[in-house]
């Protein structure tokens, strides 16, 4: 493989429920296996079916919680021994939590930063260093522009999406000539079932798209990927507003 193409070896969709992972790893899926890490992994039989139908060459699915940061090391090495070298990992696991109840209980806060922070640092260094010592395999890791310039109606959340990206931009620039590639994804919000029920937000898109740009961003060995790609001038915009008005922005 050059500097450019998808890794070789088995896709890893941590998050095995999620509909842009799912779809990721559809368009990944033809002649390759693929690995579905969830809880109650028991119950993925209509995932299974649709990513058999796309082609995968099997599909296998293992029990994981991503809050369970301890156990990360040793599952991780477990589906290297097992299941073979990984070629792409995506990280596609994480909770949008309530904000109105963070504001009143730290335990939710926490939660919240939990699984979309401290859970995907743990995840990612140790795949960071299982895929050098192959030598290479690219990582997939999901921030937003919530993150980007957080605010006050998604201050928990978009808190937590600021330190994910930040420590994704720093870890991909310590893998930068190791064979090993991460490509970073800022969403806005996408039309699907963590959402359901939300006014979609101005140049929102759907799990269909946003897993487009993810595989075109894969082939290309792109460093970051904004989806759809207006919203990357529409925030150096953002990033100008005073906070007064800034404060008073919706979700």
């Amino acid at each position: 493989m050059g500097l450019r193409g998808i890794a070789e070896g088995t896709v890893l969709l941590l998050g095995g429920r999620s509909e842009i992972g799912l779809e990721v790893a559809r368009r990944l899926a033809p002649g390759q296996v693929v690995i579905l890490a969830a809880r109650r992994s028991g119950d993925l039989s209509e995932q299974v079916a649709a990513l058999t139908e796309g082609g995968a060459a099997a599909v296998h699915c293992v029990e994981f919680d991503a809050d369970d940061t301890a156990a990360h090391p040793a599952f991780l090495e477990k589906i290297a021994s097992e299941y073979g070298q990984i070629g792409v990992a995506v990280l596609a696991f994480g909770v949008l939590g309530d904000q109105a109840r963070a504001e009143q209980d730290p335990a939710h806060a926490i939660a919240v930063v939990q699984t979309d922070y401290v859970a995907q640092v743990s995840v990612l260094t140790t795949l960071a260093n299982l895929l050098r010592a192959q030598g290479e395999g690219q990582l997939v890791v999901f921030s937003s522009v919530a993150g980007v310039r957080v605010r006050r109606a998604n201050y928990v959340y978009g808190s937590a999406k600021a330190g994910l990206d930040g420590f994704a931009s720093g870890l991909a620039d310590a893998l930068y000539g190791t064979g090993v590639h991460l490509l970073l994804v800022r969403t806005g919000f996408v039309i699907g079932r963590m959402t359901e029920g939300m006014d979609p937000a101005p140049f929102s898109s759907t799990p269909d798209q946003v897993a487009a740009a993810v595989v075109k961003g894969l082939h290309k060995r792109a460093g970051v990927v904004w989806t759809p790609r207006i919203l990357r001038p529409v925030f150096f915009g953002m990033r100008l507003l005073p906070q007064a008005i800034w404060r008073r922005m919706p979700r």
